[in-house]
């Protein structure tokens, strides 16, 4: 390309700056989010980022499928929501020089005049192409191996039925096709004439990218589990070619309806695909990291971050606590994860997420850390944010009788201050301790969501944790014969002004008995404020949890 058809495609600000020598950043500092599995034979996760610093002429942004309708009254709805957001993000972006390819699938007539859509078809083809560039592309070998993580068998559609009804009425009403709506993309998303692209071809875009020596791919638009993924256009089809690419994870939606398989709300829904992506496809972005501020985050989507910390080795409660999870707190929460290291014990992997985290829940045991992760736990603690804690979490950063090495830290007044308990020692594993609710605490919402007759049963040691801090409400006693009754579980209001909400159980066992599923799940919502779930709520889910998870894998 001669330095005159270089020059003309150039966005204005960027001339004018090659002009008069006006400094304009042509790169962009990026921290690509991905997942890798704890170990090699493991399926849990490891959210981690990796810093990358792009030449923004070297970058193009993929628009996918942005259309100005839907059959899908809701999809239109967050599309009108998102597509600023879009817009500010590809005028930043074009402004430093980067390509900017509009593509509204099955819309290139609307187009047929404009310039950027004849800019597109003039563009030379590449002299090679990967295999099947033009196709959609279902699933990458990655994927083989694992199911999806949503089942959108039906189309994804999560309108109110008699809504969806009168949409589709409206929709032939102005003479387009309520099954396929969409003419053209939304107007808020602004085409440049003097140096966007327009397509919907696989083959024109590799040659667009190819013509314009594209490094690097952000691609934005809906939705993640179809177009975003499938399109020949689209991530899979990009990274099985070679080419970096990066799904902008906040700038984008799901085709995903609560009432299918796992349950979730609708925004889960998108959580729970964007890490399929980055497990098995490519790395992730956010569009703060080029605009600043905050991700953005739909209107609608008011699920607090619940932050689960899990590193022990003797209750497999990472397993456990993820499966738990899925079925109970995907509906109210978004869940993120911080493992321990299988590579060095006194790590947790993605304790920044405490960063942007609402609420904790701590499944830790006898765990020292450097000294920064032990302080950025206690001030957010000591922000007066929910805390959650089961079994060993009263003794989660201490050491017994012990100090810790060089360079690590331990917390040994966390059971004292964070949960209100003196936790010194649990009676032997075959003493089956009775459990009983407190008498006092009947009108309690946690222990009123747990129904009658009360039918918990312990599955672990009994844990020695009295007496028990002025502000603490005892919910469950355990008993073994001839010995001191111990509290087993119970909420704390903390000197910071935060809830906390602990117990002693925790065992694989307990995991096991839908009472118990109950009882943390009203903890954690109590912790956070939110009216906890009855044991019915809880039943149901598992019973609708477990058809919807058969049914997907077949």
């Amino acid at each position: 390309m001669n330095l005159f058809a270089q020059l003309t495609r150039l966005p204005l600000l960027l001339v004018l700056c090659l002009a008069t020598g006006t400094a304009l950043s042509q790169t962009i500092d990026l921290h690509l989010r991905y997942q890798q599995p704890t170990n090699t034979s493991s399926d849990r996760f490891h959210r981690l980022s990796k810093n990358e610093t792009w030449n923004t002429p070297k970058t193009a942004v993929i628009v996918c499928d942005m259309w100005d309708s839907h059959h899908c009254v809701n999809a239109v709805r967050r599309v009108q929501e998102l597509a600023p957001r879009i817009d500010t993000f590809v005028a930043k972006l074009r402004s430093q020089g980067a390509t900017i390819i509009h593509a509204p699938s099955s819309c290139m007539e609307a187009y047929k005049d404009h310039p950027a859509r004849n800019r597109a078809a003039q563009v030379k083809l590449a002299a090679e192409f990967p295999n099947a560039i033009d196709t959609w592309c279902d699933q990458m070998s990655s994927e083989q191996a694992v199911g999806y993580p949503l089942d959108q068998a039906e189309g994804g559609e999560d309108d109110d039925l008699a809504e969806h009804a009168r949409w589709a009425e409206q929709l032939t009403a102005q003479g387009r096709n309520p099954r396929a709506p969409w003419k053209s993309q939304i107007a808020t998303i602004k085409i440049d004439s003097a140096s966007d692209f327009i397509s919907d071809s696989g083959r024109e875009i590799w040659s667009i990218l190819r013509a314009n020596e594209i490094s690097h791919v952000m691609l934005v638009g809906v939705h993640t589990n179809m177009c975003v993924l499938g399109r020949p256009f689209g991530l899979r089809r990009l990274a099985q070619a070679g080419q970096q690419v990066v799904l902008v994870r906040d700038l984008t939606d799901t085709m995903y309806d609560p009432r299918a398989w796992p349950f979730a709300s609708h925004f889960t829904g998108t959580d729970f695909i964007v890490d399929h992506v980055e497990r098995f496809v490519c790395s992730t972005i956010s569009s703060n990291q080029v605009l600043g501020g905050t991700e953005f985050r739909f209107s609608q989507d008011r699920r607090p971050q619940l932050t689960i910390l899990i590193a022990e080795d003797e209750y497999r409660t990472e397993q456990s606590l993820p499966a738990f999870a899925a079925k109970h707190l995907s509906q109210s929460f978004r869940v993120t994860y911080a493992l321990g290291s299988e590579k060095d014990r006194n790590q947790i992997q993605s304790l920044e997420d405490l960063q942007t985290a609402d609420a904790l829940l701590i499944s830790v045991r006898r765990l020292p850390l450097p000294e920064s992760d032990i302080k950025a736990i206690q001030n957010f603690i000591r922000s007066g944010k929910p805390v959650i804690g089961i079994r060993t979490a009263s003794h989660a950063f201490s050491l017994r009788n012990a100090q810790p090495a060089e360079g690590l830290a331990q917390w040994t007044d966390l059971d004292r201050e964070v949960w209100g308990g003196s936790y010194t020692n649990h009676y032997g594993n075959d003493l089956k301790a009775e459990l009983s609710l407190v008498d006092t605490a009947k009108d309690h919402p946690i222990v009123a969501a747990l129904g009658q007759p009360f039918t918990l049963k312990s599955g672990g040691s009994l844990y020695k944790t009295s007496p028990l801090a002025a502000g603490t409400t005892p919910l469950i006693f355990g008993t073994i014969a001839n010995q001191p009754t111990e509290p087993v579980a119970w909420t704390y209001v903390r000197a910071d002004g935060g809830r906390s909400f602990y117990t002693s159980l925790g065992h694989l066992d307990d995991f096991a008995q839908l009472e118990f599923e109950a009882l943390l799940s009203a903890g954690i919502h109590w912790a956070c404020e939110l009216p906890p779930p009855t044991l019915e709520t809880v039943q149901a889910q598992n019973s609708r949890y477990a058809k919807g998870q058969g049914r997907q894998r077949k």
